[in-house]
């Protein structure tokens, strides 16, 4: 399964440029320009709502209320579509989507949502299975916008700036091997991870996830 891209430029034209993936503790490794465009009184906002990220997590059935039943800890409610008994132990698939807004200057502020069960399964292979389609890890070429330098107290750092296929401007962090590497180039291999959304498979999210080489 693969992104169409295309889909996916449509929604970014309406909005969604550079997300702060600093802001979630898994992607912290992820530089990004991040600004709250709220701030200004000038400022055009839009905002877009992606998908961001999905999980496993092992469960118990709690109580059945008509077709319906809860999951312990927290007394989710979720149908009973595999006529589960109140004790039995569940895998869930939870999902987490982003609410991106962006500024006329490209700068974002992002916020996430909780984790909302979607489905319960009777094994985790199954519930992986499904994962696997969710998130996909793919190696594409990219645009590299650009590289340089900033120096401060007398320590240098790198920066690679990439345009991801989905319109996303990404920087990164580099060392003086890659800058050099990179200083003439014009595109890139990298590594995305692919975050899809449950109800519409169309609908997708990029994340920069490494260098491919």
């Amino acid at each position: 399964m693969f992104v169409k891209w295309r889909r996916i430029g449509l929604l970014l034209a309406a909005g969604v440029l550079a997300a702060a993936l600093s802001a979630c503790s898994s992607d912290s490794d992820s530089v990004f320009s991040t600004q709250n465009g709220a701030d200004s009184a000038e400022t055009t906002l839009q905002t877009a709502r992606v998908p961001w990220d999905y999980r496993i997590q092992e469960t118990t059935v709690g109580d059945l209320v008509g077709s319906d039943m809860t999951l312990l800890p927290d007394n989710e409610l979720l149908p009973n579509d595999s006529n589960y008994a109140t004790g039995d132990k569940v895998w869930v698939l939870q999902f987490m989507d982003a609410e991106l807004t962006t500024d006329e200057n490209n700068k974002n502020d992002i916020r996430l949502s909780s984790w909302s069960s979607l489905k319960t399964y009777k094994d985790e292979a199954s519930a992986e299975k499904d994962l696997e389609q969710l998130k996909v890890s793919v190696t594409t070429d990219v645009t590299l916008v650009g590289v340089y330098k900033t120096s401060y107290q007398g320590k240098t750092r790198s920066f690679a700036v990439i345009e991801l296929p989905s319109g996303n401007r990404v920087k990164q962090p580099i060392d003086d091997a890659r800058y050099s590497k990179l200083e003439k180039e014009k595109n890139v291999s990298v590594k995305l991870e692919e975050v899809h959304d449950f109800a519409d498979y169309d609908l997708a999210y990029a994340k920069f996830r490494g260098w491919a080489n």
